[in-house]
């Protein structure tokens, strides 16, 4: 797209600069930094809208040969001024930046994992695992026993071999595919650690029935053998906080899996034959740790809702002590301790006798991109979640709210700015014309008059918007349970964002294919630290391909046929204020 001649009007001085439609407004700032010395954080041009912001394209301004443009802005005017600063950092261009860097750099696309002959059922189960932040952190800090392992063959693990100088260490092969996998764009395959896979567990290592290569696995069982092997190497310190919520210094060894991704189940069984009841035996109250929300599909099971509901159900069919002989019992489950991370398993595979495999079930459900599980937690639990989920809404609608009303307010003092203009430039409507027909529109008008509000500055709205949000925080936080604030693993509002989904596409889970989906994370801020709002666009990884979908494409994977369904869901707590946070 050719380059547009246009005007741009600073300080009583005119500028003619090439405004390039296919850049963005920093470009356009700094080709002004080198006209007028003013630095791009300083200046104000004035478009169409409000101001010229840095990520704005240029194509979106329309502009047209000999616009003008009015910018506003001085230099910096320190001891320095009028000199130029070298960078404090060096300025690297992606071409000549490493593998590793480019994959590192923002906007790059995540590594690929290459299909080594029917392993897409692992390939899309590690993808999904690799969208929780803290796993990576913590595998990086992790180091395998040292079981007789040498020097030289410790040395492997620079090359991502480390599996091996870890009598291959399914945990140590983990943490070295991440690693590799985060140094490089391309497909990368992950040999060791599907070497390792397969001498802990053997039977991914069976033979197709062709006798031609390996045969196809399910996903789900990866992924729970993957989690079983973590659950026992990976060790994380436990920080306790105390009871303001503040993190202290006593810590404790834990498993990483315990603190983030296991749950509790407190459960009563019962028996169904009432004669038992009547001769006197009573329910059994226990406790369990699970790993995963099984999702039980039936003809009635529409909503992911649906079959969480029916899973905390549980027919048992076991010998009554006081009936003497085999009776029903009903075991119902609730939640006693949501981890940060859910795991939600659509039971969609049954083994199927007549055809000797594991068939699918086709049917439809959906699920929500975001879970509220608070109706199947325990009664305690609930009394300490519900204040915070219910807060959360509370500050999402009032958000709502204050930007409805900023964008009429915007709306209306622009059309009073153009009847403005459209009077002068006319210039013979009388004030008391002006006043008869304001006061027209009011009787006319049934909406609120927004002519009388006071209109602010995207500043002052800014300002105003900071502090309430701040404000927002601290009641949200006050809210928090003390003894949930003092697990940092847990969920303290019972409601979940989905992250990432295994997928599968085919009749029957010894055949298909698997792919998956994780949700774009914000890019890094490299000044505050902190990662930008994201752009609400999800990672199709089909083995070693990758690419960006929409969030529309996530509503096409409820089922209903042979294409891909959900067959794993992984949810995150959303974020909620730290004591740290608050403080700051």
């Amino acid at each position: 797209m050719a380059a547009i001649a246009v005007i741009v009007k600073h300080q009583g001085k005119r500028y003619d600069v090439d405004l390039d439609p296919t850049s963005t407004g920093e470009t356009f700032k700094y080709q002004l930094y080198s006209l007028t010395g003013v630095e791009p954080e300083r200046q104000k041009i004035l478009v169409k809208g409000g101001q010229l912001k840095d990520d704005t394209d240029l194509s979106t301004l329309k502009a047209k040969p000999g616009q003008t443009f009015m910018m506003m802005g001085t230099p910096f005017t320190g001891d320095d001024a009028g000199t130029i600063e070298r960078p404090k950092e060096k300025v690297v261009f992606v071409e000549d930046m490493t593998e590793a860097e480019a994959a590192k750099a923002e906007g790059a696309i995540p590594a690929g994992l290459q299909n080594l002959g029917n392993t897409c059922y692992l390939n899309s189960t590690l993808q999904t695992l690799r969208s929780m932040p803290e796993l990576q952190v913590e595998l990086a800090k992790y180091t395998a026993p040292a079981a007789g392992a040498t020097s030289t063959t410790s040395d492997f693990s620079q090359f991502g071999l480390g599996g091996i100088g870890g009598g291959m260490d399914l945990t140590t092969s983990l943490k070295d595919l991440y690693k590799q996998m985060s140094e490089t764009q391309e497909g990368f395959p992950p040999l060791v650690f599907l070497q390792a896979l397969r001498t802990a567990f053997p039977q991914f290592a069976q033979k197709s029935r062709t006798g031609q290569g390996y045969a196809q696995q399910d996903a789900e069982e990866a992924w729970s053998q993957i989690i079983s092997q973590l659950r026992q190497k990976l060790k994380v310190k436990n920080s306790i906080a105390d009871d303001s919520g503040a993190i202290s210094e006593q810590t404790q060894d834990v498993s990483f899996i315990d603190k983030y991704l296991a749950g509790r189940f407190v459960s009563t069984t019962a028996c169904d034959d009432p004669t038992a009841k009547e001769a006197g035996e009573e329910s059994v109250e226990g406790q369990d740790v699970f790993l995963k929300l099984d999702c039980h599909i039936s003809k009635d099971t529409n909503h992911l809702r649906d079959g969480i509901m029916a899973g905390l159900e549980e027919k048992i069919e076991k010998t009554s002590p006081v009936l003497e002989r085999e009776a029903v019992y009903t075991k119902t489950s609730r939640i006693s301790r949501l981890p940060k991370y859910l795991t939600v398993h659509f039971v969609r595979f049954f083994w199927k006798r007549e055809a000797q495999k594991k068939a699918k079930i086709m049917r439809k459900v959906t699920f929500p991109s975001e879970l509220d599980v608070v109706e199947f937690c325990t009664e305690g639990l609930r009394k300490q979640l519900v204040p915070v989920r219910d807060k959360v809404r509370e500050i999402r609608k009032d958000e709502e709210d204050i930007t409805r009303t900023r964008k009429r307010q915007k709306l209306a003092h622009k059309q009073e700015a153009d009847r403005d203009a459209e009077k002068k430039a006319h210039g013979h409507v009388s004030n008391t014309a002006d006043a008869e027909n304001k006061k027209e529109e009011k009787k006319t008008d049934g909406d609120t008059d927004m002519s009388d509000v006071i209109f602010k500055t995207d500043a002052e709205y800014e300002a105003e918007r900071t502090a309430s949000i701040l404000a927002a925080k601290k009641e949200l936080f006050a809210l928090i349970d003390p003894e949930l604030a003092k697990d940092e693993g847990a969920n303290k509002s019972g409601i979940y964002e989905l992250r990432g989904i295994v997928t599968h596409q085919g009749a029957s889970a010894d055949s298909g294919h698997y792919t998956s989906y994780v949700k774009k994370q914000g890019a890094m801020d490299s000044r505050t630290g902190k990662r930008k709002e994201e752009d609400g666009k999800w990672w199709w990884f089909n083995d070693d391909k990758v690419s960006e979908v929409d969030a529309d494409k996530i509503d096409t994977l409820s089922g209903g046929g042979e294409s891909h369904s959900a067959l794993i869901l992984l949810y995150r707590a959303i974020d909620l204020p730290t004591a740290q946070e608050i403080e700051d």
